[in-house]
C-alpha cells in the first residue's frame, strides 16, 4: 500500500521552493539514479519536467519482450502562488505519479521488481497561472502542452496511464477515481474490461467510468472546450492512453487549496501500480488489437483528431 509514499509526496510537493531536481534527489535517496529533469520556460512561467525510469525483469531495457508502461502525471501546476498558498487540487496528477515512483523505488530496494519497464513522468511547477472557466476556474500551464509532451511522452511508452485531477465538472459525481475508455490514434475505443476488474479489486466498489466526447481527445489550442487535459497525452502518441481521473462529489476548482484527498490519491496510485504489474505480463491489457485493426479497415485513420484541425491554433491552456 503506497499511503506512506503519498504522504511523503504531498509534503515534498507542498514546499513552495520545490523543483524537479529536489524530487530527483528523493528518488536517489531510495537507491534509484535513473531520472532526469528538463527545465522548460514559456510565456506564463517555468516548470521542471521530470522522468523516472524503472527497469523490469523482462523489460525492453534488459532485452526482454515485456511491454513498457508510461505513467504520466498530467496537470497545469502543483501550486498557484502567489494567488493561492499551498498545494492546489490540480496537483494530484503529479502527487500520484511521484508517489508511484517512490513506491516502485522502495519495492526495488526490497527486492521486488516488475516484469516490464515503467516510465513515470510529470512536471513540477509551484506557481502556475489560473484560467477563468465555467463552472469553476481551471489551472493554467506555464508552458504549452506541446513543449511539455515532447519531453514527458516518451517514445518507449507502449501504453499510458494519464493521471489528472478531474473535479471541476458535473459529469462524475463520486469521490475517488474514474477511468476513461482507451483512446488510440483518434479513436475512442471501448473501456478495457481488464482495467475495470483491476479498478474494482483496488477500490472494493463497482468501477466508475469518465465519459469522453470527441472534442475531449483533440489537442488544446483548437478553440473547443475540453473536460480538462486528461486526454492530451493521446494527441502526442500512437500508444493507447487511458485517463485516470481523481474525482469528487462536488465541483471543486483546480486552483482550490485544501482539496487534496490522501486516501483517494493512495487508491489511485495503487490502481496505477497494479496496472503496471499486469501490463508487464499482458500487452493486450488496454485494448483489443484485432478489433482496432478491424476499425481501421472499415473506417480508416482518425489521426486528424490528433491535430489542431483546419483553423488557426489558439493559445494552449490547462483544464
Amino acid at each position: 500500500m503506497p499511503l506512506k509514499q503519498v504522504i511523503e509526496a504531498l509534503e515534498l510537493l507542498e514546499n513552495p521552493h520545490v523543483n524537479g531536481c529536489e524530487v530527483g534527489k528523493h528518488i536517489e535517496e531510495r537507491g534509484l539514479s535513473t531520472w532526469d529533469v528538463v527545465p522548460l520556460e514559456g510565456e506564463n512561467g517555468a516548470t521542471d519536467a521530470i522522468t523516472i525510469h524503472f527497469a523490469g525483469t523482462h523489460g525492453r531495457k534488459s532485452g526482454g519482450n515485456a511491454p513498457t508502461l508510461g505513467i504520466v502525471g498530467q496537470l497545469g501546476g502543483i501550486g498557484a502562488r502567489p494567488e493561492v498558498l499551498g498545494l492546489v487540487s490540480d496537483a494530484d496528477g503529479a502527487v500520484t505519479a511521484i508517489a508511484c515512483a517512490f513506491k516502485l523505488a522502495d519495492l526495488l530496494t526490497a527486492g521486488e521488481q516488475l516484469a516490464g519497464d515503467v516510465i513515470i513522468s510529470t512536471h513540477i511547477c509551484p506557481n502556475a497561472p489560473t484560467i477563468p472557466h465555467d463552472p469553476v476556474p481551471f489551472m493554467g500551464s506555464p508552458v504549452g502542452l506541446d513543449a511539455m509532451h515532447r519531453v514527458m511522452i516518451q517514445k518507449e511508452m507502449e501504453a499510458i496511464l494519464s493521471i489528472d485531477t478531474t473535479r471541476g465538472n458535473r459529469v462524475v459525481n463520486r469521490r475517488g477515481f474514474a477511468i476513461t475508455p482507451t483512446v488510440k490514434e483518434g479513436y475512442i475505443l471501448k473501456v478495457s474490461d481488464k482495467l475495470l476488474t483491476i479498478m474494482s479489486v483496488v477500490s472494493g466498489r463497482a468501477p466508475v467510468v469518465l465519459p469522453l466526447s470527441t472534442q475531449d481527445i483533440t489537442p488544446y489550442g483548437n478553440g473547443i472546450d475540453h473536460i480538462n487535459s486528461i486526454m492530451q497525452p493521446a494527441t502526442a502518441t500512437d500508444a493507447p492512453v487511458v485517463g485516470v481521473a481523481l474525482t469528487a462529489e462536488s465541483v471543486v476548482p483546480g486552483c482550490a487549496s485544501g482539496a487534496n484527498q490522501p486516501l483517494d490519491i493512495e487508491m489511485t496510485a495503487r490502481f496505477c501500480l497494479e496496472t503496471a504489474k499486469a501490463f508487464g505480463k499482458d500487452k493486450d491489457l488496454f485494448f483489443d488489437r484485432d478489433e482496432f485493426d478491424q476499425l481501421l479497415g472499415l473506417y480508416g485513420s482518425m489521426r486528424h483528431l490528433q491535430t489542431t484541425g483546419k483553423q488557426k491554433p489558439q493559445a494552449d491552456g490547462k483544464g
